[in-house]
């Protein structure tokens, strides 16, 4: 409390200081950086930026206040004493090295999982109808521990790197590929990374994907601003946002897959997807294909069936697919592909252990 109200009464002097300043340099500023998720407004859909949305001097110097005051907030809200497996939300930071001797292997030495006081993985390969289905099951004890990475040090940034290097970079148990948002030329998308907002613009086209602070994965239908809308109003901040999709499982039901989806919703391809079953217990998938693959990939809607029947998802989502579908445990690559060239890409999404070596037993 004691820093919140120095650092408020700092920004009060500093407005009142900088007021003719508003009013003289009131022109256009448009390279504000990436914002940590705030209160933007009384609805969700303010998060949304319009198309040519200009943004004047007293907006930012608000925002500014609004990053010091969410800051100051998130410091005392984070009480990690009433969260023994609390993670700073915040991107420069991976979660606890992982301990060697919590990987779990069978008598083949093939891995098949990590177990540790925060976190529990279960991973296995499943072949069916043609297709090599990598899958990983994954507990954890706090929503901290669901998180995103990228290669770079910034949200904004165009540094990309691969997967098992992004992974090792934030101690990842088990980690999967994202959107890989920045690929997508056209910036129609709504993207969040460990609460820092790295773009916020509406498409009618595509569906989001938004992990709150409860770790509860969130699914919006073509942006669905009335949903989004409650969403906010209902207290829930986005901590990570995604905008690839089609949704696949929607609140126990099976989503029918549009057949004019962007992302060639009918074709055998390499496929990815999480999915969410109860609280804090989710469903990681990835549907190998291409020739060098004994794989023939699936369509969308294969892979919504396989989500819904097999892994009995409550919430599912598809990610990036083709090359990019890739899963990472233990720093390794988890894929059947011989000799299979991992893909660089902007971001992951990955699960901690929260346990501190220090605790490590012998």
């Amino acid at each position: 409390m004691k820093l919140r109200t120095v650092l408020l009464s700092v920004l009060c002097v500093l407005l009142i200081l900088c007021i003719p300043c508003a009013v003289s340099f009131g022109g256009a500023r448009t390279d504000i950086a990436a914002e940590p998720a705030g209160d933007d407004g009384d609805d969700f859909g303010s998060l949304f930026d319009e198309e040519d949305e200009e943004t004047d001097f007293g907006d930012w110097f608000s925002g500014i206040i609004d990053l010091f005051v969410s800051s100051a907030s998130a410091e005392e809200a984070a009480a990690p004493e009433e969260d023994p497996y609390f993670i700073p939300v915040d991107i420069n930071v991976g979660g606890k090295e992982p301990n060697p001797l919590c990987y779990l292997y069978d008598e083949d030495m093939n891995i098949i999982g990590y177990e540790d006081a925060s976190i529990k993985v279960e991973v296995q390969t499943i072949y069916s109808d043609g297709v090599s289905w990598r899958v990983a099951e994954v507990w954890i004890q706090s929503p901290t521990q669901i998180r995103t990475g990228i290669a770079g040090s910034k949200v904004s940034g165009t540094k990309s790197a691969v997967p098992t290097s992004i992974a090792k970079k934030y101690n990842a148990v088990i980690a999967m590929n994202g959107d890989d948002y920045q690929q997508q030329t056209d910036a129609k998308s709504f993207e969040y990374r460990m609460g820092i907002k790295a773009r916020s613009k509406k498409n009618d086209h595509r569906d989001i994907l938004i992990i709150d602070e409860n770790g509860d994965l969130n699914i919006f239908v073509r942006s669905d601003a009335a949903k989004m809308k409650a969403f906010s109003q209902a207290g829930h901040k986005p901590v990570n946002a995604f905008t690839f999709g089609p949704a696949l499982v929607i609140d126990g039901e099976l989503q029918e897959i549009p057949t004019d989806y962007k992302y060639n919703p009918n074709r055998n391809e390499p496929r990815s997807a999480i999915g969410q079953k109860g609280p804090l217990h989710y469903i990681l998938v990835v549907a190998e294909g291409r020739e060098e693959s004994n794989s023939r990939g699936v369509t969308v809607a294969e892979l919504a069936d396989f989500m819904f029947y097999q892994m009995g998802c409550e919430q599912a989502y598809n990610l990036d697919g083709g090359n990019t579908a890739e899963m990472v445990i233990n720093n390794k690559m988890y894929m059947d592909k011989k000799n299979h060239a991992e893909r660089s890409m902007y971001d992951i999404i990955y699960f901690a252990t929260a346990v501190d070596p220090a605790e490590w037993k012998d």
